[in-house]
């Protein structure tokens, strides 16, 4: 894990520890008012939420505990965690941009990815012109990088 990524799942459990928490203990509280819990959706979907929260809380929690913080490296000469590599796609012609981060991290709308995912690991230690096979579920297909950040 960055130490970007440790920062925010520390500020992320804070929240949800602190402010979230509250606030469902307060919704379940004015659901328990209205009466019969038995046929009341507003309690039942409190729950479910404090449920939820709480597995999140547990997930971020030992996260935090069992992290392995990456140091910064500012060596652009090979792709590692914390990169920003722009690829080509021969098959598709077209240009892609990752940031390879930690598992924890993974964020598919922003390109963030794995070290472990498929690409990310064909990726790593591999310089600027280098070409390497992704190997994908679905089958292989390669890729050139064209810049690391």
């Amino acid at each position: 894990m960055t130490q970007e990524g440790y920062d925010e799942a520390v500020k992320k459990l804070d929240y949800l520890t602190k402010v979230k928490r509250a606030e469902i203990v307060a919704r379940i509280q004015e659901a328990r008012s209205h009466g019969d819990l038995s046929e009341n959706a507003e309690y039942d979907a409190a729950r479910n939420e404090q449920a939820a929260n709480e597995g999140e809380i547990a997930e971020l929690d030992y996260n935090i505990k069992n992290a392995v913080i990456i140091s910064d490296n500012d060596d652009n000469t090979a792709v590692h965690i914390g990169s920003v590599v722009t690829v080509y796609d021969e098959e598709f012609e077209e240009e892609a941009t990752y940031t390879i981060k930690g598992t924890t991290e993974v964020n598919a709308m922003e390109n963030i990815i794995s070290n472990e995912s498929p690409v990310g690991a064909a990726l790593l230690r591999h310089k600027k012109g280098d070409t390497v096979t992704v190997k994908a579920p679905d089958g292989e297909y390669t890729l050139k990088i064209l810049k690391i950040d």
